[in-house]
């Protein structure tokens, strides 16, 4: 079997392992902070790599000698500390998985339909298609099986090849190197704006519900948007743009105006986002008061007016506080009981974080 086959079957054994344990990966943020690029590095339970085993007959090798087991390989012996137990240990090794490779398993796990973006005129982008072979290019796009073939013709033809001693050896002629051509193809923008109630009634499990929520989300829309941007507001009874970090980090106190961090948004996406060109995706997190019902009335004018005409969709996440009356979406819901272009979703626990994505991605939107 080839080096090839056999990373593809450790990337098929490591692939099941987390399908296996899919629902631990997504309530648990570890993994969030291994983030490197393009790549997240993923606890799995330990795989058993195969190795050589001899037979009966197979005796002596490496390690054979004067001893017997336990005995220490070098230096004395040493005491050790702690109580024998009796339960088979954890052994875990971590695997280095692409955010593309996760946005295929949440896929399939979710039974999610790919996004197609509707009404947005896309941006050109410009990337290599191989189209075939040339007998000159670079020493890196060689390709050995046809370079071996034209040598192989070669040797045919000329009268020389012998099956007794098949010996092929390439001449500069007979180098092959893969050809490719610059291909335009459409390129979606897009931009995910997340906001979020800091206010004191979100607790710090609160706010990790929405870190991992938006991991997931961002993973899943980054499969459709290559170069997804993404942009952080807090609010409570304000509302600011800040850095990722501290968008998961901060703790305020105080009221809550719900209608601050929309109207910041309006202005981010008026500034930076025309609706014509980007694909926009506004997300707001609350436990679910707000300050006033006035406040509230402003809010479903910006839905109404702004947002719902001009995003792909608006997402609302309820998350569940002891301290929060979740209030604000009952009143969603009874202003826009049949538009799909806005999202409630209510996340009661870590337990409710897989169905509450789905909620928001399940549409294609």
């Amino acid at each position: 079997m080839s080096i090839r086959e056999d990373q593809g079957r450790f990337r098929d054994i490591v692939r099941g392992r987390i399908k296996e344990n899919f629902k631990k990966y997504v309530t648990h943020g570890e993994m969030i902070g291994k983030r490197e690029n393009d790549l997240v590095k993923i606890p799995v339970p330990s795989i058993d790599i195969p190795r050589f085993k001899y037979g009966p007959k197979q005796r002596g090798g490496v390690g054979q000698g004067q001893g017997k087991p336990g005995d220490p390989m070098n230096g004395e012996p040493q005491e050790g500390t702690g109580e024998a137990g009796d339960q088979p240990g954890q052994h875990q090794i971590e695997v280095d998985v692409t955010l593309d490779e996760l946005a295929a398993i949440l896929g399939e796990e979710l039974e999610l339909p790919d996004i197609k973006p509707k009404g947005r005129p896309r941006q050109e982008a410009t990337k290599n298609k191989y189209t075939g072979m040339a007998p000159v290019g670079p020493a890196g796009l060689r390709h050995f099986k046809s370079s071996y073939k034209k040598a192989l013709q070669r040797y045919i033809s000329s009268g020389v090849y012998t099956p007794e001693n098949p010996v092929i050896i390439p001449q500069r002629g007979d180098f092959r190197y893969r050809s490719f051509k610059p291909v335009v193809s459409p390129h979606a923008s897009a931009v995910v704006i997340y906001m979020m109630d800091v206010s004191g009634s979100m607790g710090e499990e609160q706010k990790e519900i929405v870190r991992l929520e938006s991991f997931w989300i961002n993973t899943w829309l980054k499969k459709h948007y290559k170069g997804l941007e993404t942009r952080f507001i807090i609010h409570d009874a304000t509302a600011k743009e800040v850095d990722e970090k501290t968008f998961f980090s901060t703790s305020e106190s105080g009221g809550t105006l719900i209608s601050s961090a929309f109207k910041l948004a309006k202005d981010i996406i008026d500034a930076d986002y025309p609706p014509d060109k980007w694909n926009i995706y506004p997300f707001h997190f609350s436990d679910g008061d707000n300050w006033s019902g006035e406040d509230t009335r402003l809010c479903m004018r910006l839905l109404s007016e702004f947002f719902l005409p001009n995003v792909n969709q608006f997402g609302y996440g309820q998350v569940e506080s002891k301290y929060g009356s979740g209030q604000f979406a009952k009143d969603l819901e009874r202003e826009f009981p049949d538009d799909d272009r806005l999202v409630i979703s209510k996340i009661e626990n870590r337990d409710k974080i897989l169905t509450s994505i789905k909620d928001f991605l399940g549409k294609g939107r």
